[in-house]
């Protein structure tokens, strides 16, 4: 298990590095990197089933072009981090829409304007949303 309770796989089936992160889990990764840098309306959507290119696509929003670059940045440091390795980055140097690919998971952190015209929510409204908030601490009291 790893930080996020999720499952670590070796190399044997894997070749990137000695322990490598289910794509689930570093979608989840994903999201939570971006929320902590403070992007908004973050979405996992499941895609196997649908497509045969990617396994999960983590969507969010950023409010300035500065904010999305670094969004991007820490997710892609996050993921390096479990041992994974971008195949492809689009967008970075405008910075309305940064598109990440690691082959079973690709991120798109989009500003505003992109996203309302893309819809990709719509365009794959058959996807599964999959939930990858962090568990809340019981702040309350047993008494």
């Amino acid at each position: 298990m790893n930080a996020t309770g999720g499952t670590i796989i070796s190399t044997e089936t894997h070749p990137r590095s000695q322990t490598f992160v289910e794509a689930r889990e570093r979608a989840i990764l994903s999201a939570r990197t971006a929320h902590d840098n403070r992007a908004r309306d973050i979405t996992i959507l499941e895609m196997k089933g649908l497509v045969d290119w990617v396994d999960y696509l983590v969507i969010a929003t950023g409010n300035s072009r500065r904010q999305i670059i670094t969004i991007a940045d820490r997710i892609e440091e996050a993921l390096k981090e479990v041992g994974d390795v971008r195949r492809g980055i689009e967008g970075y140097e405008l910075g309305n829409w940064i598109i990440l690919d690691y082959g079973d998971i690709v991120v798109h952190v989009f500003n505003e304007e992109k996203r309302e015209y893309y819809q990709l929510e719509h365009l794959w409204a058959d996807a599964e949303h999959i939930p990858w908030q962090a568990p809340k601490a019981d702040t309350e009291s047993l008494d």
